[in-house]
């Protein structure tokens, strides 16, 4: 009995020394798994710690990189001369001379010597298109200028050669006592008077938290396009309305609702509608683009007292020839943008036009429209339109500073009433 009391109570430390063991064991096993994890927090919180430090020396840096950049800008707008800066987008390839090196403090603006390299891949292939499709049988006869004009040439060549005029009753088929119940009495200039400081906008995507409004409305007039509104975007671009042009499509396709809505109501209309290269007013008549006409008349009908003025079809191709000569390769066969269409009506009317977010600022976006949310680098690069030579253009007669670009999308050029030729 004694021998099995003992036999218990070995049996029982033994037990116990495997359950000691068995802890000690686990305790043991804890420690190295726990190891891997210790170690990687204590990196993590180095790299945060470093990070902090980074994070730090770069607002040094970019604080010191901004005054550096302010002296810079002053510098530039204390010169009566502007200074060149390294500007996007940049091309590819060879040309070398188009690519200088960046320097610090240098703004990153539209690059007036962009061609098609430019273009992603698929626009690339879209231009081709175009320029094989030939919808409206340009045939180019003129020169290439292989030396760049000077900017007070091409402003000559743009107030001489591109007639900025709209219908009026003694055109051709428009020439009818019909006609004459709708067509605007009295011309354009005469509607509008003599303006001085004039406001371009866009409607690109990168106007949106611009803070422009105020500016904009500063203005003497106001040109906007197609079904871009301003209730809600008033921060951003103004509330003003002088002239809204427009093209034949929204004015014909009925799910834009121009005969109803009443974004339209305010200030001057004007539509404008392409026609082939080489076609008359009368063969135009007969088959246009969109046939508006009828929408015209019925909205004349509903606001009577509004004018609306239709623009002379032959302007847009007297424009895309000066396109054309400027550009030392094949630009799209198409009519030039709306945008480019509305810098000239108000070149025309205003002594100095403020044209915003046409050429890019730093809040560039592939966001077609601030009021929108549809993406495409069409949208800025050009597809359909030659708007990327439309943009070097705009680029090389622009009299404002490259800093405007950088923080406003602006632009600024004389009036055709200022150009000294």
């Amino acid at each position: 009995m004694v021998h099995i009391n003992q036999l218990k109570k070995l049996v029982y430390v033994l037990f116990l020394l495997l359950v000691v063991l068995t802890i000690c064991l686990w305790r043991e096993s804890r420690k190295v798994d726990h190891v891997p994890f210790k170690t990687e927090r204590t990196s993590f919180q180095i790299s945060r710690i470093l990070g902090k430090l980074d994070t730090l020396t770069s607002r040094v840096l970019s604080s010191k990189a901004a005054s550096e950049k302010g002296e810079i800008s002053a510098t530039l707008l204390d010169k009566p001369d502007k200074v060149k800066s390294n500007t996007f987008p940049t091309a590819s390839g060879n040309n070398a001379e188009a690519k200088p090196k960046k320097k610090e403090g240098m703004l990153n603006v539209w690059n007036e010597d962009s061609s098609s390299k430019n273009l992603i891949p698929r626009l690339q292939k879209v231009r081709k298109n175009y320029l094989s499709m030939n919808k409206y049988n340009v045939t180019y006869v003129g020169q290439k200028n292989t030396a760049k004009l000077s900017p007070e040439k091409l402003l000559c060549q743009l107030r001489d050669r591109v007639n900025v005029t709209m219908i009026n009753g003694s055109d051709g088929p428009f020439a009818t006592s019909e006609w004459q119940k709708y067509l605007p009495r009295k011309n354009l200039s005469e509607e509008v008077g003599h303006l001085g400081r004039c406001a371009v906008v866009s409607s690109a995507g990168s106007l949106k938290f611009s803070h422009l409004g105020p500016e904009i409305d500063a203005h003497d007039a106001v040109l906007r396009f197609n079904g871009a509104p301003t209730n809600g975007f008033q921060q951003d671009v103004g509330k003003n309305t002088t002239v809204r042009l427009v093209n034949s499509q929204l004015i014909t396709v009925e799910e834009h609702k121009f005969l109803t809505e009443t974004l339209y109501n305010t200030g001057i209309l004007i539509v404008w509608d392409p026609a082939p290269y080489h076609a008359d007013i009368h063969e135009w008549y007969r088959k246009p683009d969109y046939n508006f006409f009828e929408n015209y008349k019925k909205y004349h009908t509903k606001h009577p007292d509004q004018p609306f003025y239709i623009l002379n079809p032959k302007m847009q191709w007297e424009l895309w020839d000066i396109l054309q000569e400027n550009s030392l390769e094949d630009i799209q066969p198409n009519p030039p943008s709306s945008g480019m269409l509305g810098i000239m009506i108000m070149m025309t009317l205003c002594d100095e036009v403020n044209v915003y977010e046409f050429l890019p600022s730093k809040r560039q976006t592939d966001i077609c429209h601030y009021y929108q949310k549809f993406h495409d680098r069409a949208c800025t690069m050009g597809a359909y339109h030659p708007l990327l030579f439309e943009k070097n253009l705009v680029k090389h007669i622009n009299q404002g500073m490259d800093e405007h670009i950088y923080t406003h999308g602006k632009v600024t050029l004389p009036g055709f009433r200022k150009v000294r030729c």
